[in-house]
């Protein structure tokens, strides 16, 4: 709201740097889509869930659209208006992608995956890479 609203140039071009690196690091997240995508989804498909990890797929696609986009507009200085929408957007639904990773994905993961194919799964995921940091697990 700040940017689309704010008469004062500085603050604009603060606001625009800010959400650049915002715009930046939701990009790189992509990697989390990508490990789900790549590895956890396959293996869950293999025990018979597809229903999670389709819907979580649609969802990625958007997702990674929207975030591309947020990041096309606040590196071109393209239409603020647009910028709102978009936020807007991704400001509902991250968080909604979040929760149904926490409390439906991930422990339907756990209880359908053997604990001896976890490590084979992390060491997939490692070779896909992580999003500002490694886990030392």
């Amino acid at each position: 709201n700040n940017i689309v609203s704010d008469k004062n140039e500085k603050n604009i071009v603060n606001n625009i740097e800010i959400l650049n690196h915002i715009a930046e690091h939701l990009i790189e997240a992509d990697k989390h889509h990508q490990r789900e995508e790549d590895v956890l989804f396959p293996v869950l498909e293999k025990f018979g869930v597809t229903e999670p990890p389709e819907i979580m797929r649609e969802e990625h696609e958007t997702l990674k659209a929207k975030k591309k986009e947020l990041y096309k507009i606040v590196n071109n200085k393209l239409n603020l208006k647009k910028l709102k929408e978009v936020a807007d957007y991704l400001i509902k639904e991250l968080p909604s992608h979040i929760y149904k990773e926490d409390n439906i994905l991930y422990p339907m993961s756990i209880q359908v995956i053997p604990k001896n194919k976890w490590q084979e799964i992390k060491n997939k995921c490692d070779k896909i890479g992580y999003c500002c940091f490694t886990p030392r697990y």
